[in-house]
């Protein structure tokens, strides 16, 4: 199975603090928007969203069908065939896609120490 490029999406207090943290790590800004309460932070293959206001935890993040530079991958699995995957595997999924569209889509189940993971397709 192929999920895609991973990120995490951390839930910060205050974006442009830790905008500046991660940039002491050796992280630049990839894209987002500050205005829109989000930054999207990459060093080498590591991404990590910052997103303030957005959600309550953080997040572990793949998109299927992109590489870390967020180009489209010629070859990937749709979200749609990740989540028949999972249901084979009996896994609950907190929200899933609808199998009757082709597409951008997400998929969202909690691991068994409750941390979110979103399977999100934006092609």
């Amino acid at each position: 199975m192929k999920l895609g490029a991973f990120s995490i999406s951390l839930s910060v207090k205050d974006l442009m603090a830790s905008r500046t943290f991660y940039e002491h790590l050796g992280f630049i800004v990839f894209a987002g928007d500050v205005k829109m309460n989000y930054l999207i932070m990459k060093n080498g293959n590591a991404l990590i969203g910052l997103f303030q206001g957005m959600f309550d935890k953080n997040i572990l993040t793949f998109n299927p069908g992109w590489d870390e530079n967020a180009k489209t991958l010629e070859n990937f699995d749709d979200v749609r065939k990740i989540q028949d995957h999972l249901k084979s595997k009996k896994l609950r999924l907190e929200q899933e896609a609808d199998e009757n569209t082709t597409g951008p889509a997400s998929v969202v189940l909690i691991d068994p120490d409750g941390n979110q993971i979103l399977i999100d397709q934006h092609i």
